[in-house]
């Protein structure tokens, strides 16, 4: 795991995993938290296939006291949506009544915490094409992040000069 922090806000800019195959190597990073990355930067490989930039985009970008994920390039309006809490498969779904867009997502911190999902802390806003989602954070997990946010400040940064790197 690796996880990328704002140094001075301490807001999570990117958390990834990284698993191992069958075999042993490193496998491809899965992001968590954050924007993925371009892939290729402008090289589409020797397939010569890309996504289309008119379909959604799903990401998770977390605010201080809530988790939030934005899908991009939904035009409809705000009653077209319809976002629940299934607590028989312990997600989040999103849907439309016209039928255009579903998706199933859970919430990685609640299952590593072992904690049940509240449908009154769910909400969701519509603004310029993007449907925003927010899950308000449990106190079980504000209180692991704020213990994790006074470990964070006992760590140098990577760019202060006073690391242990000594160059001749």
């Amino acid at each position: 795991m690796a996880e990328e922090y704002d140094e001075k806000s301490g807001e999570l800019l990117v958390r990834k995993w990284r698993v191992k195959s069958a075999l042993g190597a490193l496998g491809q990073w899965q992001i968590e938290v954050g924007e993925p990355a371009l892939p290729g930067a402008g090289n589409l490989g020797p397939e010569f296939i890309k996504e289309n930039n008119a379909n959604p985009i799903f990401m998770r970008k977390d605010t201080r006291m809530s988790f939030q994920w934005r899908i991009r390039n939904l035009p409809y309006p705000k009653d077209v949506y319809g976002v629940c809490v299934d607590q028989k498969e312990h997600c989040i779904v999103v849907r439309t009544t016209n039928k255009k867009y579903y998706k199933k997502f859970s919430i990685p911190d609640l299952d590593r915490h072992q904690l049940p999902l509240d449908e009154s802390s769910l909400s969701f806003a519509h603004a310029n094409c993007t449907l925003i989602i927010s899950y308000q954070k449990p106190k079980e997990i504000l209180a692991a992040e704020a213990e994790l946010q006074k470990e964070l400040k006992k760590v140098k940064t990577a760019h202060s000069s006073d690391g242990d790197c000594k160059t001749q």
